[in-house]
């Protein structure tokens, strides 16, 4: 992760300040823009083979959670299209899109890592990609009015946009599970870390994308600092929350990387495309805040020397 955010800042900073790569601009642009989503199928589809649909057991901690991510955003969205004109309107966005982007797809991994229950919270992945795709239409235009567009083309228009990235794998997954089995038993022998692989190079690119809109739109200093600290105390947040919800179920660890670590990579992307890039400084940071959590719980857990338990 550290060495993915050093190597977007790199890749910004090659474009920005090597004047020989200009020509070259335009054609990165347009690669990212089609290139981030793709790879965002390609992760959830690599993830969703994983699971066989009889093994999803919906559990009372991914209903529970669901709603919470459903009720936040709501709460932030519904006073915003009430009262555009408030002064930290971009930072309370910024909030919003964390709490709404579905739970990452590297959280299986951790979550193993940390003795937490893996079917579980790939179970609650579907669930919350099926959540945002249905509540991120719903939303956005409440926040962020583009003209004199109607809310339903609107909210068309985002559906058309997230539809494809975050419902389709799970569709294009199931398929291939029931009418070609000899493709997903070579799917999953030889593609079974590829998602990771492949999440990480999705950062590169979304990370000097979002520093070049962020440079770009000649922000005020203050405003990037509220983003910053309101995404750190949110990442502080929805982990305590969710280790809290999950604790009363058997089932702490998953239900904390659940709701805590969140796919940062499709919210800086829907930031950028839809709402404000200024809005994507939120979920740049979450980045941060919830891999330096997840290190830190890895550190302690090895140097406790604790062995893992159903449901920690």
């Amino acid at each position: 992760m550290p060495l993915g955010i050093c190597t977007g800042i790199a890749v910004y900073a090659a474009f920005h300040f090597l004047s020989f790569l200009n020509p070259l601009k335009p054609a990165a642009e347009v690669t990212a823009e089609h290139l981030i989503p793709l790879l965002q199928f390609v992760m959830l589809f690599f993830t969703f083979c994983k699971v066989r649909p009889r093994d999803m057991k919906i559990r009372k901690w991914h209903l529970q959670v669901a709603a919470i991510q459903v009720l936040a955003c709501l709460s932030i969205a519904l006073p915003l299209h009430f009262f555009p004109d408030f002064r930290y309107a971009a930072a309370a966005e910024g909030i919003m899109v964390c709490i709404v982007c579905p739970t990452a797809v590297a959280a299986a991994v951790i979550t193993g890592r940390l003795g937490g229950n893996e079917s579980s919270l790939t179970t609650y992945t579907i669930i919350s990609n099926i959540v945002a795709a249905v509540v991120i239409p719903l939303a956005f235009p409440l926040v962020e009015k583009h003209g004199e567009m109607p809310f339903f083309m609107q909210f068309a228009v985002i559906l058309k946009m997230v539809f494809p990235v975050l419902i389709c794998p799970l569709f294009a997954a199931w398929i291939v599970r029931r009418f070609f089995p000899k493709l997903l038993a070579a799917i999953l022998r030889y593609c079974g870390s590829l998602a990771f692989y492949l999440w990480a190079f999705s950062l590169i690119m979304i990370i000097a994308q979002a520093l070049r809109s962020v440079v770009n739109g000649h922000f005020e200093p203050w405003l990037l600092w509220v983003q910053a600290g309101a995404s750190l105390v949110l990442c502080m947040i929805l982990f305590f929350c969710g280790k809290i919800i999950g604790g009363r179920y058997g089932d702490r660890t998953s239900a904390g990387q659940a709701m805590g670590q969140k796919n940062t990579v499709f919210a800086i992307w829907v930031s950028v495309a839809y709402l404000s890039p200024v809005v994507s400084v939120a979920p740049s940071c979450y980045i941060l805040w919830q891999n330096i959590f997840n290190s830190w719980q890895l550190w302690r857990r090895q140097t406790s020397g604790a062995q893992p338990r159903k449901g920690e």
